[in-house]
């Protein structure tokens, strides 16, 4: 029937076998949740994360106070974050190559660092020191 998807064609490419939708995709996906809490540990906080977009955001760049240059980091990084699940879904529905969580979160670590250092005119430390913690070399730690 034209029009009408096959159930089968909804379901995630992660395989973990539920229908995809924003929510699950980036956020409930046993495959693709996983990466928040690892981002949370190189960060430096832990929360529980909401299970809408929308309030995932506000509480994730609310998340360790409310210092504008610590909000605007955590957005670059929430945003990154979902950018990186987006392809990383993409190369698998259409490449057929996968990625591990560890080599996601390395993706969302290099994106933020290149990111910085294209936007700022003095950035002195390389990707050792961003890996440690980033919040302290950004100063707002």
């Amino acid at each position: 029937m034209h029009g009408v998807l096959d159930a089968d064609a909804c379901q995630c490419v992660s395989g973990c076998g539920s229908v995809e939708d924003a929510s699950h995709l980036f956020l409930l996906c046993p495959c693709y949740g996983l990466l928040w809490p690892m981002l949370r540990h190189w960060i430096g906080f832990d929360d529980i994360d909401h299970c809408d977009i929308s309030s995932h955001f506000v509480q994730f760049i609310h998340s360790t106070g409310g210092l504008k240059a610590r909000r605007a980091f955590l957005q670059l990084i929430w945003l990154l974050t979902v950018w990186v699940l987006w392809n990383e879904r993409n190369n698998r529905l259409f490449n057929m190559k996968e990625s591990s969580m560890i080599q996601l979160l390395d993706k969302v670590k290099y994106y933020s660092l290149w990111w910085l250092k294209a936007n700022k005119a003095i950035f002195i430390f390389g990707d050792q020191l961003w890996w440690s913690s980033p919040l302290s070399r950004l100063g707002i730690g």
